[in-house]
C-alpha cells in the first residue's frame, strides 16, 4: 500500500443505477484500504447514511431521484465541512462543476472516466486538494488562463505611456485644462485621452478613475 494513504479509509456511494454502483463497489473493493461501508440509491439517502455512518470519502451521483446530488452535497457539508465529496456526472458543463465545487465538492469525475480516475480522485480529497476529470480540467485551465489575459489587456499594462500619464493627473485632481496646458495637448486630445482610458478599463467616472490609479499605484490618496 502506498504511503497507507488508503488506510481504513470508509467510503459511501450514491448513485440510482445499481450495475454502475456494483462495478464501483467491487473496483473499490479490490484497493488495498478502501472500504464501502454504506450504499444510497438517492440524495436523501445518502444524507442520512452519511450522518449515521461518517464516511471519509462520499462519491455522489449528480442526477438522482428526490434531493439530487449538488443539494445532498450542500447539505453534507453542512453536517461537516471537512466532507471529502466527489462528484459523478454525465456532464461536462462548467455549471455544473460550479455548482458542485460551490455545494463542497472537492471532486468531480465524468462517468466516462470514473473508473480510470476515481482512485486517483479518493487520493486527492485524502490530502486535501481537489481532482477534476482531465479533459473538465483542461477546460478550467484554458479559461482561467483566458480570464488572465482579458485582465491583462484591461490593465495598467493595457495603457500607453501617455494614457497612464493622463489617468494619473486626472487622479490627482487636475483639471482638464490644466492636464491640457501642462502635456501641451488641446482639450479635445486630452478628453478624447480619458475617455479612451475609461473605455479600455471598464470605468465610468473620475472617481472611479481615481480609485482605479491609487490601487495600481499610479498616484497616492493624499
Amino acid at each position: 500500500m502506498e504511503g497507507g494513504w488508503l488506510m481504513a479509509t470508509r467510503v459511501l456511494l450514491a448513485d440510482d443505477h445499481r450495475i454502475f454502483v456494483e462495478s464501483l463497489r467491487d473496483m473499490i473493493g479490490r484497493t488495498p484500504g478502501l472500504k464501502v461501508v454504506a450504499e444510497a440509491g438517492n440524495g436523501e439517502d445518502a444524507i442520512s447514511l452519511f450522518a449515521e455512518h461518517r464516511p471519509d470519502i462520499v462519491i455522489l451521483d449528480i442526477s438522482m431521484p428526490g434531493i439530487n446530488g449538488i443539494e445532498a452535497a450542500r447539505r453534507i457539508s453542512a453536517i461537516d465541512k471537512k466532507a471529502g465529496l466527489i462528484m459523478l456526472s454525465m456532464h461536462a458543463d462548467k455549471r455544473f462543476v460550479a455548482e458542485a465545487l460551490n455545494a463542497g465538492a472537492r471532486g468531480y469525475l465524468l462517468k466516462e472516466s470514473a473508473f480510470e480516475d476515481l482512485i486517483l480522485a479518493i487520493r486527492m480529497v485524502l490530502s486535501g486538494g481537489f481532482f477534476l476529470s482531465p479533459s473538465i480540467n483542461s477546460q478550467v485551465i484554458g479559461e482561467y488562463a483566458q480570464a488572465l489575459k482579458t485582465f491583462a489587456d484591461s490593465g495598467p499594462t493595457a495603457l500607453k505611456p501617455r494614457e497612464k500619464e493622463v489617468l494619473r493627473l486626472v487622479a490627482d485632481g487636475r483639471s482638464t485644462k490644466s492636464i491640457a496646458k501642462e502635456l501641451g495637448l488641446s482639450i479635445k486630445t486630452i478628453e478624447a485621452h480619458r475617455t479612451q482610458i475609461m473605455g479600455k478599463l471598464g470605468l465610468r467616472s473620475i472617481a472611479e478613475l481615481t480609485k482605479y490609479a491609487i490601487r495600481e499605484g499610479l498616484t497616492s490618496a493624499d
